[in-house]
């Protein structure tokens, strides 16, 4: 018979304890919660009914239930008035020391049959249960911050802890309104583990220059549709808290990727805490706040006003597959005249018909006239000679994913294109500077790299070379900013900005499966609902397609040499089963039934 779970202590009453303690009353639990001293108590329940009043505020809570939700909750400072407690969750300070002890106590208090649990986010529950004599009715049961709005809980068990308590804590997550995902004891369990060496890598490229704050967090909110960009969500969680979960994962992995950057250590010395303290990569109006000020790393409004802008009017693009489509369509609606060129007429007609069906759907949804379509297309000329592009003003490839391809149609372009225009490719993951080498004109050639679909997809990534002029990235910036995207900078490495920081966290995802310490299933659901992202990882790599993802961790992985970059043995084998996400109906899910 499952346990029932009607008596629950909390030890710690900080935002997170004092969260759970809410939680718990909130589903009719008993609630004992435990803190140090008079003063911790007070905190923790000026936390509580300052939450609970603004439920009430915002029509979620009765008065009258949250009158009895405090009174279900009860406050003392000594853990023996926790002895009749079915289930104990533990949530002090991220100390193995302190937590040990506090278990060592609590053994000796509670009843054979009670469960401990640990809220910890990154220390070994195994080295947490070692101090009681009752290791199998040991647990982690880890809530996500706030803990009465996000309803991940992470359920950790351990190799000596009893299945039926696994299985009890389990249902009582979901009774609380949870949805609970079950993972085997390592650094960071599942959320922590995949989300901070994201976090760390997003670091390391703002401590190397390669790209500033603010487009390294634009490039992820519009290139992922993340809800907010790395640095942005190291200053809400803190610094110091992110260090220590680093130290942690990096103390069990060795893995030099959970290896704190060094700039995370400098900022914390130096008191930049992030929005705790009002300063941390960004600088806040006051500690606590979220509004973000100008401080003296903002980039000026006027941005290179020094720098001579090119004028462009007239457009090449050079291809027929969907990104070409899309980007023809995209300077065709802002007014440019766009050469498209293809191999054949055949060719060259099918994509502006592509074009066309893409704007009857606009038409069709109310979203464009008929007379702004036929604008639109006629702005639009089929080309097969690489010469009818030589008026061009700008001219941007996208062929496919293949340097010899890519070089062959820069040196056509080189030949007939008139001097001043500017070369652009749409390569996700290819050396730019290895077309600009193709050219006998390397100032004038940029990465400009859409994303597709390129018509609704906001971001674009500007990749300048260590040849390209100063004026062709300027022009660039005012292009993206006319056709109402948002552009970020960034040097010509592999991945850019998106695919650099996506692709290892996709990786470290797989490897997660591969080491069989949780299910796609449950990684999955752990990104989407504790961290707010708009798919899984595994979902995200069959849209992708696990040919393309391979390609595109092979070059990150062959630039950088980093070990921890190496793609996962088990989506090299799934690609060489043929096994290759939506397109083939079977990736790491099966679609061929659906």
């Amino acid at each position: 018979m499952a346990r029932e779970f009607s008596t629950v202590g909390v030890v710690g009453l900080g935002t997170m304890g004092a969260g759970i303690a809410e939680v718990l009353a909130r589903s009719g639990v008993r609630v004992k919660a435990v803190e140090v001293d008079p003063a911790g108590i007070e905190r923790g329940r000026g936390h509580v009914e300052h939450s609970t009043a603004r439920a009430v505020a915002k029509d979620k809570l009765t008065e009258a239930d949250r009158g009895e939700l405090l009174g279900r909750i009860s406050y003392g400072t000594d853990l023996a008035e926790l002895a009749d407690a079915d289930l104990v969750i533990e949530a002090i300070p991220e100390s193995l020391e302190l937590k040990a002890q506090v278990f060592a106590e609590l053994d000796k208090v509670l009843g054979p049959d009670a469960v401990l649990a640990s809220n910890t986010s990154s220390l070994s529950i195994t080295e947490i249960g070692v101090h009681t004599g009752r290791p199998g009715k040991v647990v982690g049961l880890h809530f996500f911050n706030p803990a009465p709005v996000l309803k991940l809980t992470e359920v950790v068990r351990t190799v000596v802890t009893e299945q039926d308590v696994v299985d009890d804590v389990v249902e009582f997550a979901r009774k609380l309104g949870k949805e609970p995902v079950v993972i085997g004891d390592r650094a960071g369990f599942i959320a922590n583990a995949l989300l901070f060496g994201y976090l760390n890598h997003a670091v390391t490229m703002y401590e190397s220059r390669y790209a500033t704050r603010e487009d390294l967090d634009a490039a992820m909110r519009y290139g992922c549709g993340y809800p907010m960009g790395p640095l942005a969500l190291l200053d809400l969680i803190g610094l110091d808290t992110a260090y220590e979960i680093l130290e942690t994962m990096y103390a069990q992995s060795r893995n030099r990727l959970h290896a704190p950057a060094p700039i995370l250590k400098q900022m914390i010395t130096a008191g930049q805490l992030g929005r705790k303290s009002g300063k941390g990569f960004y600088t806040y109006d006051a500690p606590e706040s979220p509004t973000v000020v100008a401080d003296a790393l903002t980039p000026s409004a006027a941005g290179d006003s020094d720098v001579q802008v090119r004028d462009v009017q007239r457009v090449g693009v050079v291809g027929t597959g969907t990104m070409a489509t899309g980007i023809v369509e995209v300077f065709a609606r802002k007014g440019f005249d766009v050469v498209l060129r293809a191999r054949s007429a055949e060719k060259a007609e099918a994509a502006v018909g592509k074009v066309g069906k893409s704007l009857d759907r606009q038409v069709a949804k109310g979203r464009l006239s008929e007379q702004d379509r036929d604008a639109i297309l006629g702005r639009i000329s089929p080309a097969v000679e690489f010469e009818q592009l030589a008026d061009c003003d700008l001219v941007v490839e996208a062929v496919a994913e293949e340097l010899a391809i890519k070089q062959s149609v820069f040196r056509a372009l080189d030949e007939v294109v008139k001097p001043g225009a500017i070369l652009a490719t749409t390569t996700s993951s290819l050396p730019v500077v290895e077309c600009a080498a193709a050219t006998a004109r390397p100032g004038d050639v940029i990465g400009l790299h859409f994303f597709n679909p390129a018509p609704i997809m906001k971001l674009v990534e500007i990749v300048e070379t260590i040849s390209t002029s100063a004026d062709v990235v300027a022009t660039s910036r005012a292009l993206c900013l006319k056709l109402g995207k948002q552009p970020v900078h960034c040097g010509d490495r592999a991945g850019f900005i998106v695919n650099a920081l996506l692709f290892p966290y996709l990786n470290d995802a797989v490897k997660m499966l591969e080491a069989h310490y949780a299910t796609s299933e449950d990684i999955d659901s752990a990104m989407k609902v504790g961290c707010s992202l708009p798919m899984g990882p595994f979902e995200l790599l069959d849209v992708v397609g696990l040919d393309v993802s391979l390609a595109i961790e092979r070059s990150l992985f062959n630039e950088f040499r980093e070990a921890g970059f190496a793609p996962a043995p088990l989506l090299e084998h799934l690609v060489t089963a043929g096994r290759l996400g939506r397109k083939t109906g079977k990736g790491f899910r099966d679609y061929s039934k659906k």
